[in-house]
């Protein structure tokens, strides 16, 4: 099993769900973060003065699968989140030891 997280620019988020789910994955995670990179924020004009604002809003989604479904998914993330502007976002992948489903003690793949 792998653990694939991507971060990606929030208005992404519903078409990347809805291609998600196209390909058979009806399970994630979702959390809205703040974060940059390249994109480095930018500055902003409030009530006369000028603030940086160094954190973008992102979103987060997290997401286990077997490991044959990976590419799978990285391809469907890259295609669904990508604007081809700067702050797209990231894709993280990570070994996964083991899940465990609370309700039924189901272990391994069977229990995402």
């Amino acid at each position: 099993m792998k653990k694939i997280e991507a971060v990606i620019k929030p208005f992404k988020l519903d078409e990347v769900k809805d291609k998600l789910n196209e390909i058979g994955i009806h399970g994630i995670t979702v959390s809205e973060v703040k974060g940059f990179g390249r994109q480095k924020g930018h500055t902003e004009l409030y009530r006369g003065a000028e603030y940086v604002v160094d954190f973008l809003p992102k979103v987060k989604l997290e997401i286990v699968v077997p490991d044959n479904m990976v590419e799978k998914v990285v391809e469907t993330l890259i295609k669904s989140a990508q604007t081809g502007r700067i702050g797209d976002g990231k894709i993280f992948i990570s070994n996964l030891e083991d899940a465990v489903r609370i309700r039924t003690g189901e272990r391994g793949d069977d229990a995402v």
